[in-house]
């Protein structure tokens, strides 16, 4: 069997040991299309020898940025890697200037793309970069296709070159660079080895539950997030079936297409998910509503391992057999996993997608520590509700004295790249510091508190930790998105952004409420008086220093396109703030 020692020897080993008819699967003009492990081999050396005839050399580096998850690109990857070049992935929902400086800061010699639409924005940029040539995925009138490098690489004379270079890839070799999504200033590339991503593989294999040759996933997570690379290279050593989501509007249809086992996500689509099935369930009649909302109620009390006593138990079977159950059918049927990262999971989430039988996996890393740092697991007394799990093997957690989360271990990033002034920064005496605020629970579950730069103190020297604050208020489906501020203030305050499907929702069941824009909503009285109820509800939980005093309504949704969010949802606090200046003077300078 073949041992992996760098991110390429886990296609070789797939095939040795589980030889899948369909290792990777995507939809090609309403037709799911598979690749068997063998035919994953078989292309990755092709492409291989295709960028050998390019001239790609060692160290060399090759963009790829694509709108969805697809086969090609871990084809591409792999073959990549292969010839000693590393694989800069791009976030396709970036600006073209963060296109320009990505590309231009890796040096990027080739760049290959999913789609017209991305050419288009890489196009009014590539003058200014040093790409030789740009590849496309789909088939785009006169531009050049990845086709035609893996027709370069059909011959195979220049074989002996492609093993020469495998075999001088060494472990601790750069294999990628990300760059951060970037919540402030400029992204930082992030240099990961060979060695980072693979041990943090085999060391999170331990925590997740396959079928080993035998289960399916369903990837629409960003792969170009560390977070779904690595999960991608993890299902390859597991020998897990990876079916691509088209896209997240037809995630639903495609869950119901595959039936996956397992699937991965950030925290804000699995609230969408619970939304959505909510909504439902105020649809129904009077005693199938009644029912519906008993379940709920029963499954936000759920504690793991039977600790709510045999009372409990027998209402949850209850609630699982009678409600529950649909859900898991409207998700495919077969979801018996579900992995949460990238940001902080309401325990709610976490309590009642275990009820209904679907347990949310919570998990805690960082892009420089590949991510993985620590994760629940339903096995061996592993899951701890409001905690991200136990430290995995070979990775070692301290807190320092003002409460940060320091880590140290094989999947810590080699620094970011062109910058060792931003590296020593975080990488000091051995020791990742993650800017992440945390605590050691009993039994050795790790749980997160918040952001060390998220703190803010107000005026009157008081500690406020927006992330509780936000996580709390979030649960109102009256609110998409809140951001709580006051650093320096008197108090601290609110800005909100309406969930407008939601609300629009609501006011049809108002005879007196008409709402015929956006405008007319975040000017609307009534709502305003309904909003601030939530807002009192969620106060009476905290000290009165940190209680939220005023809020304003944003006149706009917030979006990836518009700045407001990363690619992976996490909000962009500074963009936020400067483009609502008027409404923060508003709330503290009336």
């Amino acid at each position: 069997m073949a041992e992996i020692t760098r991110i390429f020897d886990f296609p070789k080993y797939q095939l040795e040991k589980f030889n899948l008819e369909k290792a990777f699967t995507s939809k090609y003009n309403g037709k799911w299309e598979s690749i068997s492990s063998k035919e994953y081999v078989e292309l990755s050396n092709t492409i291989s020898r295709g960028l050998l005839r390019l001239g790609v050399k060692p160290d060399d580096k090759i963009a790829v940025i694509s709108t969805t998850n697809r086969t090609e690109w871990n084809v591409l990857d792999i073959g990549v890697l292969q010839v000693g070049a590393q694989n800069v992935p791009i976030y396709p929902t970036i600006s073209k200037e963060d296109y320009e400086y990505i590309l231009n800061h890796s040096e990027a010699t080739y760049c290959f793309v999913s789609d017209s639409e991305i050419l288009e924005k890489l196009n009014a940029i590539k003058g200014n970069t040093k790409l030789k040539e740009v590849y496309t995925f789909d088939e785009v009138a006169n531009e050049k296709n990845w086709k035609e490098v893996l027709k370069l690489g059909e011959d195979t004379s220049n074989q002996d070159v492609l093993d020469d270079r495998k075999n001088n890839v060494k472990p601790s070799d750069l294999a990628t660079l990300i760059y951060t999504s970037g919540t402030t200033g400029r992204p930082k590339g992030v240099m990961l080895s060979h060695n980072n991503l693979v041990s943090n593989v085999l060391d999170s294999e331990k925590r997740v539950p396959f079928d080993y040759g035998h289960s399916k996933s369903l990837s629409f997570l960003p792969v170009c997030h560390v977070f779904e690379r690595m999960i991608l290279y993890l299902y390859q050593f597991c020998g897990v079936e990876v079916y691509f989501a088209e896209s997240i509007e037809k995630m639903s249809d495609n869950l119901k297409e595959v039936k996956p086992n397992v699937m991965t996500a950030v925290p804000r689509l699995y609230e969408k998910v619970y939304d959505k099935i909510v909504a439902k369930g105020s649809e129904l009649s009077f005693i199938k509503k009644m029912l519906f909302f008993w379940a709920i109620d029963v499954g936000l009390k759920f504690e793991p391992y039977g600790r709510n006593g045999w009372w409990y138990e027998k209402k949850l079977g209850l609630a699982r057999k009678l409600i529950f159950s649909k859900w898991k059918e409207g998700l495919g049927g077969n979801l018996d996993l579900m992995v949460s990262g990238s940001a902080a999971l309401q325990p709610r989430l976490t309590r009642i997608f275990a009820a209904a039988e679907m347990p949310i996996m919570e998990g805690y890393g960082l892009t420089e520590t590949s991510p993985v740092i620590s994760v629940n697991d339903m096995r061996n007394g592993g899951f701890n509700v409001g905690t991200v799990g136990r430290v995995i093997d070979n990775v070692e957690v301290k807190i320092a004295n003002d409460g940060e989360i320091l880590v140290k271990g094989p999947n810590v990033m080699k620094g970011y790249f062109k910058d060792p002034e931003k590296t020593s920064e975080v990488l000091l005496d051995g020791y990742f510091h993650t800017g992440d605020i945390g605590e050691i629970c009993a039994d050795g579950f790790l749980k997160i508190t918040d952001r060390k730069k998220d703190m803010f103190k107000t005026s009157g020297g008081k500690y406020v930790i927006p992330s509780l604050l936000e996580n709390q208020l979030k649960q109102s489906r009256f609110i998409e998105q809140i951001m709580v501020i006051g650093e320096g203030e008197k108090m601290p305050a609110a800005l909100i952004q309406l969930n407008v499907e939601f609300i629009e929702e609501w006011a049809k069941r108002h005879d007196n409420i008409d709402f015929t824009s956006y405008d007319d909503i975040i000017k609307n009285p009534i709502l305003i008086e309904r909003i601030q109820e939530e807002v009192s509800e969620c106060n009476s939980k905290f000290g009165k220093w940190e209680q939220i005093k005023k809020f304003e309504l944003t006149p706009d949704i917030w979006t990836i396109d518009d700045g407001h969010l990363t690619p992976t949802l996490k909000m962009k606090r500074k963009v936020i703030k400067e483009k609502y200046k008027h409404l923060i003077e508003k709330i503290y300078r009336p």
